[in-house]
């Protein structure tokens, strides 16, 4: 695949970037390596210099939200009102991370039986770190994963996703920006051909993913072979699960957006919609009826609530995901129709009564497409929650304390939200189980992944 910005609402090419050679990616590893040996050796005083950047870049952030915005929405297509909320959100990482993250980093001390010893966690730096992220949050989904790195005292390289360069350098000028050492962060324009190398040179101490279930198994199974630290956060088939008790209009107002967060391409947006019987058709009703509302266009117009997915490659992908579950029997209540023009629009789409055989229910959707499911009893709705081989996300909507209770313990995922749709955020730990990945980002969870989680034992002559 070319490194190139491609505008998904036209589809055309305005930029192409060269591939780094062998000799460049290894000068820009070395200078990584050379930045994280130097700022081990002084890394209180790189600690506090990074916490200062942190705040700096939040600023920066919140100063070229408009600018980066429609970068983002260039390149990937998602609405600008959506990428400026991105952007916002990033800043908020930075912010968190600054004012909390050096007391996730303090040494912790251990009570032992007898006084004659002493002991201690330290959370050090590991090294460089290489972050191999997607392009449907270009600015979020490195950011987040790179405030706690850099902040530990580790370096990273990023190989961001293919048709967002412009996205990738961005980001590496704004932590220059804010005052971060030259070589702390480094954006590779690699072909994922040339990630492989990269995991494996012994200056690289680590690696995060987030990206599909089969990036994940190439990258996971990488590291593994080079006995290195890695983090996938991974595909999802988030279940949204509605019973009776739950206020029906609101939750079917909330599920359109869930559905529809990035034009449909999130991991955590919701994606098999769940609903008692006794309040199926109710919610139907609201679910069509907002999901009608939903104006597709030109995502630089801030009227538009839906732009174009990724790639043309994508909407023929996402549409045969949606004739196989019709050709096998499901009903198609909305869109499922590809428009005519330029650019890889896609209508909002609902579907129901799917059989499970069908690619729609097996595989990961990313696109506005929705499937509704009934069932009889809160048993069932769990059970077709965790009968998908992902496992990231859940939302659950009830007024039953028992009820609520009962879904927050079995639904098998690294999250679930009561009432709300799902949505990752700096103050608490997100990752997923099962082919959803494994590791955690955010957090105070998230800050120690990448350190060497040392135990210091002193005793007494």
């Amino acid at each position: 695949m070319p490194i190139a910005t491609t505008n998904p609402a036209t589809g055309e090419t305005l930029k192409t970037f060269p591939v780094l050679s062998f000799h460049e990616i290894q000068t820009k590893i070395s200078l990584a390596d050379d930045v994280y040996q130097k700022s081990f050796l002084s890394l209180e005083a790189t600690q506090k210099k990074r916490r200062d950047g942190l705040l700096h870049m939040a600023e920066l952030l919140i100063d070229q939200k408009e600018a980066l915005g429609k970068l983002i929405t260039l390149e990937m297509g998602k609405t600008l009102a959506s990428a400026i909320q991105e952007i916002e959100k990033c800043a908020l990482n930075c912010q968190y991370y600054a004012e909390n993250g050096l007391q996730g980093l303090n040494a912790e001390p251990i009570p032992l039986p007898d006084d004659r010893r002493r002991a201690e966690i330290r959370y050090l730096p590991i090294g460089t770190v290489l972050a191999v992220m997607p392009w449907n949050f270009p600015f979020w989904q490195v950011i987040r994963c790179a405030a706690p790195i850099l902040l530990s005292g580790n370096s990273m390289l990023l190989k961001h996703a293919s048709n967002v360069p412009q996205c990738s350098e961005a980001i590496e000028n704004l932590f220059i920006q804010a005052g971060f050492e030259p070589g702390v962060f480094q954006s590779l324009l690699i072909g994922s051909e040339q990630v492989a190398f990269v995991i494996q040179d012994v200056r690289v101490h680590g690696v995060t993913l987030t990206g599909s279930e089969a990036a994940g198994k190439s990258v996971g199974s990488l590291a593994s072979k080079s006995i290195k630290k890695s983090v996938l956060e991974l595909g999802g088939s988030d279940p949204f699960i509605v019973m009776p008790s739950a206020n029906i209009s609101r939750a079917a107002e909330v599920a359109v957006k869930a559905r529809m967060i990035c034009n449909g391409q999130s991991c955590i947006a919701a994606k098999r919609f769940i609903i008692h019987g006794k309040v199926y058709d109710q919610f139907k009703k609201y679910f069509i009826e907002n999901m009608m509302k939903i104006k597709m266009g030109d995502p630089m117009d801030p009227s538009t609530a839906l732009g174009p997915v990724v790639s043309i490659k994508a909407r023929e992908e996402l549409h045969s995901l949606v004739m196989d579950a019709v050709g096998k029997g499901g009903r198609l209540l909305l869109g499922g129709k590809i428009p005519e023009g330029d650019g890889s629009f896609y209508p909002a789409t609902v579907l129901d009564q799917v059989p499970k055989e069908a690619r729609v229910i097996q595989e990961e959707v990313f696109g506005p497409v929705a499937v509704l499911y009934q069932v009889a009893t809160l048993r069932e709705a769990i059970k077709v929650a965790n009968s998908t081989r992902f496992g990231l996300g859940a939302s659950f909507w009830s007024r039953e304390e028992d009820e609520i209770s009962t879904a927050t313990h079995q639904i098998q995922s690294g999250s679930v939200f009561v009432n709300d749709l799902v949505a990752s955020d700096p103050h608490f730990p997100f990752g997923g189980v099962k082919s959803s990945g494994y590791g955690r980002e955010l957090g105070q969870v998230g800050l120690r992944e990448f350190t060497n989680i040392k135990t210091v034992v002193n005793s007494r002559e």
